[in-house]
């Protein structure tokens, strides 16, 4: 199998626009978003890997952001992108400032929608980096009662949010979706940024980032974005009355009501 990273295009306007969907989406999540981005962009939405019709040619590897970056440059250059805005959601976000890393002069503008990598999470690391913890994550797939009476147990001493159980248990109740989990926390656990570097390029570049987060998401709060976001010159925060799971819809709603905010 060959190595894929699908896209959809929409629109034919001047102004290029790079989507990327957050975990258990497709690039059709962006649909009611793009229809107020008005008809002078051309927004390309992407299958993140494990998602839609986006392929590993070994799934059971790391993506590196080295071999992100490549797929990227020969996407740009197969459809003579030169300069591109950017737009992502959650997850989507590790794909959107790996292309940050790799082109910052080519980066426009940033949009992020709860952006997920630029905090580092105590459970997500702890799924993720110990080999041991990879391998109770990976036998969940097949038998998810322990880990979900784990996660209800950590809730009730309080050292878990209410709403990331159910969220857990949401993406846990099918194996497709543990599957997915698995795939995508361990095949994407190298995407990871080092933000005081990551603040400077941007600010070498005149680069605009607005960030979109929910007052009550508890899956990527606002206060541990805050320091990043101080760090950053060209940075505008929104802040909507929503939780996590429906902020592409939220945010879509927000530009309805505010015609003049344009990527």
């Amino acid at each position: 199998m060959k190595t894929r990273l699908h896209f959809q295009k929409y629109g034919t306007g001047p102004r290029v626009v790079l989507a990327f969907h957050g975990y258990g989406q497709g690039e059709g999540h962006w649909r009611s978003l793009i229809t107020v981005l008005g008809p002078e962009v051309t927004v390309y939405a992407f299958d993140l890997f494990y998602h839609g019709r986006s392929k590993l040619a070994r799934t059971d590897a790391p993506l590196s952001k080295k071999r992100l970056g490549e797929l990227l440059r020969e996407f740009l250059e197969a459809e003579g992108i030169t300069r591109f805005s950017l737009l992502a959601f959650s997850m989507g976000a590790k794909f959107a400032l790996t292309a940050v890393e790799q082109f910052p002069a080519a980066a426009e503008q940033l949009w992020l929608i709860a952006p997920d990598g630029l905090q580092r999470r105590f459970w997500y690391a702890l799924a993720t980096y110990p080999p041991w913890m990879r391998g109770v994550l990976g036998r969940a797939v097949l038998r998810p009662q322990r880990l979900l009476r784990l996660l209800d147990a950590l809730h009730q001493r309080r050292l878990v949010d209410a709403n990331l159980v159910r969220f857990a248990q949401w993406q846990l109740d099918s194996r497709e979706k543990r599957l997915r989990v698995y795939r995508s926390w361990v095949g994407f656990r190298n995407l990871t940024f080092d933000v005081k570097k990551l603040a400077a390029t941007l600010n070498r570049q005149p680069t605009a980032v607005t960030f979109f987060l929910g007052r009550y998401d508890r899956v990527i709060p606002h206060a541990g974005l805050e320091q990043f976001i101080g760090s950053l010159r060209r940075a505008h925060t929104v802040v909507l009355e929503a939780g996590h799971a429906g902020l592409i819809y939220d945010v879509a709603a927000y530009l309805r009501r505010h015609p003049g905010l344009r990527l």
